[in-house]
């Protein structure tokens, strides 16, 4: 779907009259491409006080990385990342200096598509009042940060729990994210590392190699998406989604050279049938995404009893279903990953969609309840939920609210589908092992307050 305002903006006359007008100008994202490079400039790493071990180790890997690391603000360089690292800090006094000496260099410095990421811990209960404060603050900060970038930058967190070091594979696996443009329409997100788990992968391009993944709702769209994105990451891929969906299926399991099943994932043997399938075609079976989902919006007062159902029986019982029969498999124990699609209407609730709000929320609860059965064997439960998203789905929607939506985001605009998958694709990865029962927003920073 074709963002006509955006293009009108950024393009001849038009762009000369919505600046002289004043109009919101938001910029085209720049998004990753396969042998790009990670970042296309020198990256800044600023360190508190208390910071600077934490902060040099992290210089040290950029290093090891081939980018180009400066630790000073140099006048006149512009700067492609800037790294805050808040580790250590200890009072809300010490946010200043690191905070301030890169607020100083935005506005002029920034590249265009720049990326600002900072590295804290979470404050806990057993903390000092004073540690609990400035820890929390970091969190304030960067939200309101992500909202003051222009230039399709963005803004992100990295917030590392007791035991796990800058070094852990899953901060590695999040810094690399963060600073790439594979997070183009992830903004204003404060992300958990939760254990030192996981692993750095040989070839951080293609982390997926001999990796079997399954994908719901596969025939199309976001699904579609996510497939080709695990498929050009090494993964072998086998596609899912309902008979009506057959001939569409076919082509992306072409697309990936993978496989594809025809299946109601409401069925009660889905779980085992996408097994055995996995096992019997490729030999294991490795990760699932749950994308698969339905929409029957109205509001409460006129909702039947038949959309209520419909919506949660596709969207989350049935997901619960599969994962049941994942977990008694005896075939799900090779570091296995699965990610549910959620969604901001999960979080924020959204007029007309109780049934959908409700199926959402609950795989939020799902994936943090169902990830601790999973760490005995190295694996993660995790959710992305997804903003507004260009797809057949919201082209639907009248024009007027369509737009409202596009520009309610710090970005200014929709993601595309590959944006999901991209996140997708990471929270898969075996450099994501560490990360434990999450929900990672793809929604441009679309919510207020959040």
């Amino acid at each position: 779907m074709t963002d006509t305002y955006l293009n009108l903006v950024n393009t001849g006359l038009t762009k000369k009259l919505a600046k002289k007008l004043g109009l919101p100008r938001p910029v085209p994202l720049v998004r990753w491409k396969p042998g790009q490079p990670l970042v296309a400039g020198p990256v800044l790493v600023v360190g508190s006080e208390h910071s600077e071990k934490d902060a040099d180790a992290v210089a040290t890997t950029l290093l090891e990385w081939d980018l180009d690391v400066r630790r000073t603000v140099e006048p006149g360089q512009r700067y492609a990342g800037v790294v805050v690292v808040l580790t250590g800090i200890q009072h809300p006094d010490e946010l200043g200096g690191p905070v301030l000496s890169v607020g100083g260099m935005l506005r002029e410095q920034l590249a265009p598509a720049g990326r600002v990421v900072t590295l804290s811990r979470p404050a806990v209960a057993d903390d000092a009042p004073a540690v609990a404060a400035a820890r929390q603050g970091v969190d304030g900060i960067l939200r309101s940060l992500a909202k003051e970038l222009r230039g399709g930058s963005t803004g992100n967190g990295i917030v590392l729990s007791d035991g796990v070091g800058v070094g852990a594979p899953s901060v590695l696996g999040a810094l690399r994210f963060f600073l790439s443009t594979r997070s183009a329409f992830v903004d204003g997100q404060l992300l958990t590392v939760d254990s030192p788990a996981g692993s750095v992968p040989q070839d951080w391009e293609r982390p997926l190699v001999g990796r079997v993944a399954v994908v719901t709702g596969a025939a199309r769209g976001i699904g579609a998406a996510i497939a080709e994105t695990l498929a050009r990451d090494g993964a072998t891929v086998v596609v899912v989604d309902v008979p009506a969906a057959g001939e569409s299926l076919a082509q992306v399991a072409n697309r990936v050279r993978g496989t594809a099943l025809q299946l109601d994932i409401t069925a009660p043997d889905a779980g085992e049938r996408i097994v055995e399938h996995a096992v019997k075609r490729h030999g294991r079976i490795d990760v699932v995404v749950h994308n698969a989902g339905i929409l029957r919006d109205k509001l409460l007062a006129n909702m039947k009893r038949d959309r209520w159902d419909s919506v949660i029986a596709v969207n989350i019982a049935a997901q619960l279903r599969i994962n049941e029969q994942l977990l008694t498999s005896g075939e799900f124990t090779h570091e296995p990953r699965i990610v549910s699609l959620a969604s901001t209407s999960g979080i924020a609730g959204n007029r007309g969609q109780t049934n959908y709000g409700a199926s959402k929320a609950g795989v939020i609860g799902m994936v943090r309840a169902t990830a601790p059965l999973l760490t005995a064997f190295g694996g993660t439960a995790n959710a992305v939920a997804p903003g507004f998203i260009e797809t057949d789905m919201t082209a639907r929607i009248p024009r007027v609210p369509r737009e409202v939506a596009r520009r309610a985001s710090s970005l200014q605009q929709g993601g595309k589908p590959v944006d999901v998958a991209e996140t997708v694709a990471f929270l898969v990865s075996p450099a994501a092992g560490g990360i434990v029962g999450r929900t990672l927003r793809v929604c441009g920073q679309n919510l207020v307050g959040q």
